[in-house]
């Protein structure tokens, strides 16, 4: 999906293009643009990341066990809540014992893929999910933690029983079947997340021109009607705007949960 150059692209690039030109020559890598070396998704993730270091680092000063106020009670409900799809409840329920600890890796990685889902609704920004590289660099995250958590849980013997399947004469049958089934999951929660963002982000995109072809054909053609018209490019995508927050959060979810079910599997003390 093609995008305009973004403006904080050119910031980035601006300010530490340079620098990541010099960088990507010494690793042999070059740059489709060598005048914006740093692509938009890049940029976008970085801000979002500085953004989010910011906010948590002033977030964590305002917590309060006695009097929460209305942000901490929000968060905390993402940890958990009534309908027990919060983070911790995820944990408890598909984990179990000692689940919490891995609380970092999955909360992280949910409320990343959140941020870039949700970004592009404010002008000049685009989802950097809707780019398959960012998609797959979380797969891969995802995939090595659970991983080198079910290695730490049981060892490299223990471990790889998991792939042998409960039958002993059956393991040279069942460890292809899941070593295909365990690399599967890096394509399964690369293009899931990925086309969903593309098709929403392009929704809100194409209905979002309507509106504002509308207006300019209306005008064209009559001042009164162009000026009855003129609020057609915020009607029109609202739907579609509403169809984009909720495939984001729904996203961010299962981006979630997944890694939840893979370490709870991982670590599980029987398979």
């Amino acid at each position: 999906m093609e995008h305009h150059p973004t403006f904080i692209g050119d910031l980035f690039n601006q300010l530490f293009g340079g620098l990541a030109l010099a960088l990507m020559e010494m690793l042999g890598i070059h740059p489709h643009d060598p005048l914006r070396p740093i692509p938009d998704h890049i940029a976008i993730e970085l801000f979002i990341v500085l953004l989010a270091v910011i906010f948590f680092l002033w977030f964590r000063r305002q917590l309060s066990a006695d009097n929460p106020g209305g942000l901490q009670l929000c968060f905390e409900q993402v940890l958990s809540n009534s309908f027990r799809v919060g983070i911790y409840d995820l944990l408890d329920e598909i984990v179990g014992h000692h689940g919490r600890k891995h609380l970092a890796m999955v909360g992280s990685v949910g409320l990343f893929v959140l941020f870039c889902n949700v970004i592009s609704l404010i002008p000049g920004f685009i989802s950097p999910t809707a780019v398959h590289t960012v998609p797959l660099g979380c797969a891969l995250v995802v995939f090595l933690y659970y991983n080198w958590e079910g290695l730490r849980a049981h060892g490299p013997a223990g471990y790889g029983k998991h792939f042998m399947g409960p039958i002993l004469p059956l393991a040279p049958l069942m460890l292809p079947i899941e070593l295909i089934s365990h690399t599967a999951r890096l394509l399964s929660l690369t293009v899931r997340l990925w086309v969903n963002m593309v098709v929403s982000e392009l929704l809100y995109l194409t209905f979002l021109s309507l509106g504002l072809v509308t207006f300019t054909a209306a005008w064209e053609w009559n001042k009164i009607a162009g000026g009855v018209l003129v609020f057609a490019p915020l009607v029109f995508p609202v739907a579609f705007v509403a169809l984009h927050i909720f495939v984001a959060f729904l996203q961010a979810f299962v981006f979630t949960l997944l890694p939840v079910v893979y370490v709870g599997g991982a670590v599980a003390e029987e398979h």
